[in-house]
């Protein structure tokens, strides 16, 4: 396995696992889970800076997808509504 692919299968795995505690804290709450929701966050973080830091993607590319993502959760979600 060459090392994008490592990467790529690891973060793979990672993202999972954060699924995996995201719904363990919508059965369960958050009170329970908070320590484990950051560790998974904290590690799909690793991941996605380690696929910069190998050129797999790049920040910019990262910076603009997040950026179009809180505009569209403006639109189609509530998240934002309370904070207007």
């Amino acid at each position: 396995m060459n090392l994008q692919d490592e990467i790529l299968t690891i973060a793979q795995e990672e993202c999972g696992e954060f699924v995996q505690i995201v719904s363990k804290v919508r059965r369960f709450g958050l009170d329970s889970n908070v320590q484990k929701l950051a560790q998974e966050a904290g590690d799909v973080l690793c991941m996605l800076e380690l696929m910069v830091e190998n050129n797999i993607v790049t920040q910019e590319d990262l910076n603009l997808a997040k950026s179009l993502k809180r505009e569209k959760l403006k639109t189609w979600s509530n998240i934002f509504k309370n904070n207007e």
